[in-house]
């Protein structure tokens, strides 16, 4: 018998029914229905990858490898997979099922020492959420190159949820209404001292100075974005308004702030440090001052980005369910205002970024080699499919921090920040 119907034989008794994709292997054999997504098995090593790590990791490094490809769009492809096997329960093989998986290997040819993992993993040390560690985990991720940030992000330079208002508008428009937004939401006028935590390459930063004339405080732990963010400071002329720090949110110290902006960063705080951080927080406002918290919330059984994305995306994340985190913010004192779900946005947003590493492959892939682009091409198209499928959300959570008297300086409906009722 030739290698895939091999493999579809035993990935039947796994699943417990026929796979719900095609499978061509090394030697030219295919197995399954013509008119579902193909997977591709270019070496054994593919199989071998996944004996030594079933699940999802396996499966990640074979594709980011090239050992597993998958035929036509990637995205496409992983949410016909993905909701074919919904309800079947775990696909990670029991302790039962290895005397038949190593003998098929053997089979195959596909027995071996285990492969070597991609490049590409985080490598941190040191004590959870410790300044050391914060500071390697934000450089794993965001110093990779500001290169290719630039050319996947557009001039928004927005690695964040986009805000889209109309069916037409491009990348680059619904990050401007997104920082819009949350302007709004801050009441940032002329004068308005804005703390902003976690400030990327500073475009919110920008944006607040420029049309909103704030005086802006941004601080970052990334190198590479710090030193970007600055000059796209210096060459907008914005120096006398925006300042930007290689700063640890922990040492903010120079309160109080009209407003502080906080854009998908506190899910990278840490699950028992999450209060300690809406506390400093709410330390820095000024009574009446406007928190916006954009961030993004999980089921809290699955508090993680999962084993690929802990991986080779963001180690040590941690996210809750929305609810939760309001709770942290109104335990400081802090009095939540507004909740926005934002979670279809995202979905669009990533795959704007998802058919921009698909129109500049070449591009990319001189950038950051061909490995790197496989890596962000699965991570886009599986991040896009968790949001739309309502496996993640993601939320703008304005909050105020009341006077003594309980006055909260807010609006009373949200009609200033839309110009009309919602």
């Amino acid at each position: 018998m030739t290698a895939a119907p091999r493999l579809a034989a035993l990935l039947t008794d796994l699943l417990g029914g026929p796979p719900p994709f095609r499978i061509r292997a090394w030697d030219g054999s295919t197995a399954g229905p013509d008119d579902a997504p193909t997977v591709v098995l270019r070496r054994r090593r593919a199989v071998r990858r996944l004996l030594w790590q079933p699940g999802e990791l396996g499966l990640a490094d074979a594709y980011i490898t090239g050992d597993l490809d998958v035929e036509g769009d990637l995205a496409e492809g992983l949410g016909t997979v993905r909701r074919a096997l919904a309800g079947r329960g775990p696909v990670r093989p029991a302790v039962r099922d290895l005397p038949r998986l190593l003998a098929t290997a053997a089979r195959l040819g596909a027995l071996g020492p285990r492969p070597a993992p991609p490049g590409g993993r985080a490598a941190v040390r040191g004590a959870l959420h410790s300044r050391g560690r914060d500071r390697a985990v934000i450089s794993h991720h965001y110093d990779l190159s500001n290169e290719f940030y630039a050319l996947l992000l557009g001039p928004a330079m927005a690695y964040s949820c986009a805000y889209w208002t109309t069916g037409e508008q491009s990348l680059t428009d619904a990050q401007t209404a997104k920082f819009d937004l949350i302007c709004r939401k801050l009441g940032l006028r002329p004068g308005s001292r804005l703390l902003d935590v976690g400030c990327g390459w500073g475009a919110l930063a920008r944006h607040a100075a420029k049309h909103h004339g704030a005086r802006v405080t941004a601080v970052t732990l990334s190198r590479r974005q710090h030193a970007f963010a600055s000059a796209l400071v210096a060459e907008a002329g914005l120096t006398d308004r925006v300042e930007i720090l290689l700063r640890d949110y922990r040492d903010i110290t120079d309160g109080p702030y009209d407003a502080i902006s906080c854009v998908e960063m506190g899910e990278h705080v840490g699950e028992r440090q999450y209060p300690a951080f809406a506390a400093r927080l709410h330390g820095l406002l000024r009574p009446h001052g406007r928190l916006l918290v954009q961030q993004m919330s999980r089921g809290a059984d699955a508090p993680g980005g999962g084993a690929f994305i802990e991986t080779y995306i963001a180690p040590d994340m941690h996210m809750r369910p929305v609810g939760r985190t309001v709770d942290l913010l109104e335990a400081t004192g802090l009095e939540v205002r507004h909740v926005e779900a934002m979670r279809e946005h995202y979905a669009r947003t990533i795959d704007a970024w998802y058919d921009t590493l698909h129109e500049r492959h070449a591009d990319f892939t001189g950038l950051v080699g061909e490995q790197t682009v496989r890596l962000w091409r699965l991570y886009t198209a599986g991040s896009s499919l968790a949001f739309a499928e309502r496996r993640m959300g993601v939320d703008q959570i304005l909050a105020v921090r009341p006077a003594g008297d309980g006055g909260s300086g807010a609006p009373a409906t949200p009609a200033p920040w839309y110009g009309a009722a919602p």
